[in-house]
């Protein structure tokens, strides 16, 4: 009998939806075609030129040539819960925060140090992609808790109690949102919180797009909010979307100590520590001010009004006014079996296939993200390719009979 060449463990992973479809966009763009791509969330400006200077000083430092903590910089992991106090209101010392090789290493590190297998862990949808896949990894049960454009995505205490099993162990809760751009509200956290505090249940926010809410919306850390979650909740951030510095491979968790330290001991032996040079490029992030994301929010607000009037526009199409992030998750149910040039897509799959193909636009469906029916588009791209995007995108759709 002939052994499977690869383990059950990880054949059953799938690849990034987001940077798959970011990759062929890319690669069809160098093939000569005039692709637009809304798929990977990436701002489009650089990296701050103090960041920047940061990392060339780090690289003529011999110090930062050898080996260092596999827990991260210490006083990098000051500086991040120093900002952490800062933006958040959340007070932790450096011995509860692990750095790590970008944010997907803090999710798979989180759940990997809470989870046994057949713990369940209550996973809003829509969600992000790779939030399965790490859970699935650590032997976890996700159990998802399905909103809608209806209520803006967002999940109640009620949706959240019917989900809850005797086997529930975690919530993975996120706000501001990825793929939805759907924000909680203060109070709208607190009663989860307050709800999952009774309950015993840990709780792994990921924070990562906490600097980017519009229209009045605010960030409201569940950690600060809810105090009497006391040592049972797990912090995920980074600097890849505050920053633009999605290519430096910077992350954190923040945790209680027992939890960073079982994770540390889960990283230096599979990483060790991250890049000693983008640890310092971060150190000058998170210890700066917030003035460059400041400018990078009003030029996303602007995006964000521009690409969900002119979704709205398209008939068939429904789409929330997302409040934070920078991603629009339009509807597209309506158009599903629609005569298209003789096609009919009976998917979000294969409308956003048929997109690509025909209008040349690169964007993300529903299936990705667990809710079916749907786009993710990103509005972090320039205010031209933009428009030119979502009138393609308009003129195409509008061609359903």
């Amino acid at each position: 009998m002939t052994r499977p060449r690869i383990s059950a463990r990880i054949s059953a992973i799938s690849e990034s939806a987001t940077l798959a479809v970011d990759a062929k966009a890319k690669a069809m763009k160098a093939a000569g075609r005039p692709v637009i791509g809304f798929g990977a969330g990436e701002p489009d400006f650089p990296t701050p030129d103090y960041i920047v200077e940061a990392a060339v000083e780090a690289c003529r430092n011999p110090k930062f040539h050898k080996y260092t903590p596999a827990g991260g910089l210490p006083e990098l992991k000051q500086a991040i819960a120093d900002k952490t106090l800062r933006d958040s209101g959340y007070q932790v010392d450096a011995a509860q925060v692990l750095v790590t090789n970008g944010g997907k290493q803090a999710v798979y590190e989180a759940f990997a140090t809470l989870l046994d297998p057949g713990d369940e862990v209550l996973v809003i949808a829509p969600y992000w992609t790779t939030y399965p896949e790490a859970i699935k990894l650590a032997g976890g049960v996700q159990v998802d808790v399905v909103t809608d454009e209806t209520t803006g995505y967002l999940a109640s205490v009620e949706q959240l109690e019917a989900a809850r099993t005797e086997r529930t162990k975690v919530l993975l809760f996120v706000s501001p949102s990825n793929p939805t751009g759907a924000v909680y509200t203060p109070e709208q956290v607190e009663a989860v919180g307050r709800w999952a505090a009774e309950h015993d249940l840990w709780v792994v926010t990921d924070e990562i797009y906490e600097h980017l809410t519009y229209g009045g919306a605010t960030f409201a850390s569940i950690a600060t909010v809810v105090p009497e979650l006391g040592d049972r909740v797990v912090v995920l951030n980074g600097v890849a979307k505050t920053y633009a510095m999605t290519g430096w491979r910077v992350g954190w968790l923040i945790g209680p100590k027992d939890v960073v330290k079982a994770a540390t001991n889960l990283q230096s032996h599979a990483t060790s520590n991250v890049a000693n040079v983008a640890q310092a490029a971060a150190l000058a992030a998170v210890s700066g001010d917030l003035s460059a994301v400041a400018k990078m929010r009003e030029a996303f607000d602007r995006r964000r009004q521009t690409m969900v009037r002119m979704l709205n526009e398209i008939p068939g199409v429904l789409c929330p006014e997302p409040k934070g992030a920078f991603y629009a998750y339009p509807s597209v149910k309506e158009l599903l079996g629609k005569d298209f040039g003789g096609r009919r897509p009976q998917t979000s799959a294969e409308l956003a296939e048929l997109i690509l193909e025909e209008a040349e636009v690169a964007l993300v469906p529903g299936e990705a993200f667990g809710t079916p029916g749907y786009f993710r588009l990103s509005y972090a791209l320039g205010d031209e390719d933009l428009v030119e995007g979502v009138s393609r995108v308009a003129k195409f759709l509008g061609g359903a009979r």
